[in-house]
């Protein structure tokens, strides 16, 4: 059984910073690319950043220059930086693992990040 469990969230004021951890178990973390996804009030989940097992990166226009994605692969853990926080960046951060099987992976339970201003 795979599971993803995220922690780090918490309330910051813009322009302060947090890490988030998310922590693998259940399948073979290193070969599968990682991914953090954001669902702000009323709005759809979104690509954050991802990951990929060699460790290439990609990230969101919005969060560019800001966040870092990272992963260790020996600790099965993939972290999300952030930077330079803003109120718009007020979601729920999701992790995910991209797993050819379920169709989309899975995904962690999600940890609160709330930017004041």
């Amino acid at each position: 059984q795979v599971q993803l469990v995220e922690s780090g969230g918490g309330l910051v004021q813009a322009g302060g910073s947090l890490s988030l951890s998310c922590a693998a178990s259940g399948t073979s973390f290193s070969i599968h690319a990682m991914s953090w996804y954001r669902q702000g009030p009323g709005k759809q989940r979104t690509l954050v950043a991802s990951i990929t097992r060699n460790g290439a990166t990609n990230y969101a226009d919005s969060v560019k220059g800001r966040f870092t994605i990272s992963r260790d692969n020996a600790k099965n853990t993939v972290y999300l930086q952030m930077n330079s926080l803003k109120p718009e960046d007020t979601a729920v951060y999701y992790c995910n693992i991209a797993t050819p099987w379920p169709v989309g992976g899975y995904w962690g339970q999600g940890t609160q990040v709330t930017v004041s201003s």
